[in-house]
C-alpha cells in the first residue's frame, strides 16, 4: 500500500492518502489539495509529492 501524509507535504493537516500505486496516490492528492487546501497541483508539485510517497504494509 502506498501512502502520502499531507503533513509531510508541509500542510497542517492529518490527512493520509492510501492507494495501490503512486499514480493513484497523486490523483487523490490533487483532489485533496484542491478541495481542502485550495491548491492546484502543478507538474512540479506532483514531482515533489512523488518523493514523499511511502510504501507501508
Amino acid at each position: 500500500m502506498k501512502t502520502l501524509h499531507c503533513r509531510d507535504a508541509g500542510f497542517d493537516c492529518e490527512g493520509v492518502i492510501k492507494a495501490a500505486t503512486d499514480e493513484e496516490v497523486l490523483a487523490q492528492a490533487a483532489v485533496h489539495a484542491h478541495d481542502v487546501h485550495g491548491v492546484q497541483v502543478s507538474p512540479e508539485l506532483a514531482n515533489q509529492l512523488r518523493t514523499l510517497i511511502k510504501e507501508e504494509a
